[in-house]
């Protein structure tokens, strides 16, 4: 009769109290706290043992168990390392935005200036005059610490700021409209990034809307006609994520304000992007400014702190003191307030548009828009090196001419020229780099262009800092208009290492 099989001693784990007091744990112990280093043992334990220590029903499982690795210290220890490190590595992380769109939404829109950001850290690091008057040592408001600069810079006569612009509309139609009708051009019902819709703040703020005019086509008789007792607010919408062109027309606002004083009704304006200075200084497109409209006779104009005017997310109110006053008073402001640090940085911001001859060179966002293509033409040189070398040998860059775009809903049909650096996979031919107009990351053409650039890709995101470009035209292609200044492009630069890229 056959015996069954006898299974072997198996060298066992310690047991956890043991583990954890051992020199390599405490270590992680004092970084990461017991709890979370705890928990991590404990799992990996129970993984251990799952996997090596199976029932013996039978012999040939008996001796599969026997067969089952020693349990590893240095190697628990290290994979107890890897996981807490995990486990704490920050979910918010610095990106190289090389996708050629400045103001990118999903990357977090405009990077702040130096004295933005020294000013919203000494505000963070300790107790600050957030609603405090230090003269009168009595309760302030925190709208005074940017009141004063947003008048100054936009003629307006009252300001307040909340925490982002579809903030700053919906708070001005639940304040100036509850419960009345809103005048809006068809043309100008846009929707915003994230699926949020004009129409829909209007209804969340309790005002209904009046449809003005078509898609392509509102006249000045078509806001009379629409005016009625029951008009509580005209509002034009800039669309700035978008254009209609062809036959089209629309009310100029210097019009519009002169109607809408005939019969008592103020106007409010949504900039959306706002920037603070004529963009045609700089050779950019022209974008309306808030003083504009407030010379114009605009009530209530709203912009975003966090697009063209280059500062932290933020919604501008400005206009008419007394219409400022009654949003001030709605009981949603306090809701959608600013935070210390906000302020701080709004405020430091704002101040650099005290020097406008300076402007282009102190504000990281009009840098960036107004980089020549000399400038980025020379970047290229030097970074192509270590690109090609951190690629290997299965892949060719070369520089090439493109074209960058504003972003964040500025200026939609308006392109940079700017340069890129392009990456396509490599050939026994000597021909440069081919652009596949139409194939995109979705498309493969014979040669699994689509897949090469899906992996180069994926490489690029997994370096230290990510870096994230685009892949158009068969080639993933990296913009340099945002890789600014000396310190960004070392960094750039020094996580290339020769074939990090390789495929």
């Amino acid at each position: 009769m056959n015996q069954p099989a006898k299974l072997r001693p198996l060298p066992m784990p310690a047991p956890l109290d043991a583990l954890l007091g051992r020199a390599a744990m405490q270590a992680l112990l004092q970084t990461h706290g017991r709890t979370a280093t705890t928990q991590i043992a404990r799992e990996l334990l129970g993984q251990w043992r799952t996997a090596n220590l199976p029932l013996a029903a039978n012999a040939a499982a008996a001796l599969q168990a026997s067969r089952a690795p020693a349990f590893d210290e240095t190697d628990f220890f290290a994979q107890c390392q890897v996981r807490l490190a995990a486990l704490a590595a920050p979910s918010l992380r610095p990106v190289f935005n090389l996708t050629g769109t400045v103001l990118h939404t999903n990357l977090g829109r405009a990077v702040l200036a130096p004295e933005a950001i020294a000013a919203a850290m000494a505000v963070m690091q300790g107790f600050s005059t957030l609603e405090f008057d230090l003269g009168g040592a009595t309760r302030g408001d925190r709208d005074d610490h940017v009141e004063g600069l947003l008048r100054e810079l936009t003629g307006a006569q009252a300001a307040t700021v909340v925490n982002n612009n579809a903030s700053a509309v919906l708070l001005t139609l639940a304040a100036l409209a509850v419960r009345k009708e809103v005048l809006v051009s068809r043309g100008e019902l846009v929707e915003i990034g994230g699926a949020f819709r004009i129409p829909d703040i209007m209804r969340r703020a309790g005002a209904s809307l009046v449809e003005v005019g078509t898609t392509n086509r509102t006249h000045l008789q078509d806001y009379e006609t629409a005016l009625s007792p029951r008009t509580g607010l005209v509002m034009k919408v800039h669309t700035s994520n978008y254009a209609i062109q062809g036959f089209t027309a629309s009310v100029g606002v210097g019009d519009l304000v002169k109607l809408c004083a005939a019969h008592g009704v103020p106007v409010a304006e949504d900039l959306g992007s706002g920037t603070l200075v004529d963009l045609t200084r700089w050779g950019l497109p022209a974008e309306p400014t808030p003083r504009q409209s407030i010379e114009a006779g605009v009530g209530v104009v709203t912009f975003s702190g966090d697009k063209l005017l280059g500062g932290p997310q933020a919604g501008l109110i400005v206009g008419d003191k007394d219409l400022i006053q009654r949003i001030k008073r709605n009981p949603l402001k306090r809701s959608l307030r600013c935070d210390k640090a906000t302020l701080a940085a709004l405020e430091a911001t704002l101040k650099l548009y005290r020097d406008p001859d300076r402007l282009a060179q102190r504000l990281p966002t009009l840098r960036m828009l107004t980089r020549s293509a000399a400038d980025m033409q020379a970047q290229a040189h030097r970074v192509l090196p270590a690109l090609a070398k951190a690629l290997g040998g299965n892949a060719q860059v070369h520089s090439l001419p493109c074209k960058s775009q504003i972003g964040a809903g500025s200026l939609p049909v308006d392109r940079l020229p700017s340069v890129c650096l392009a990456i396509g996979p490599a050939t026994s031919s000597s021909k440069p780099l081919k652009a596949v107009p139409g194939l995109d990351k979705d498309n493969k053409d014979s040669k699994g262009s689509g897949r090469f650039c899906n992996q180069i890709a994926d490489k690029l995101r997994a370096l230290p800092i990510p870096v994230v470009g685009r892949i158009e035209d068969g080639l993933v292609k990296l913009d340099l208009r945002c890789l600014d200044g000396a310190e960004a492009e070392s960094a750039f630069l020094n996580q290339l290492t020769a074939n990090v890229l390789a495929l």
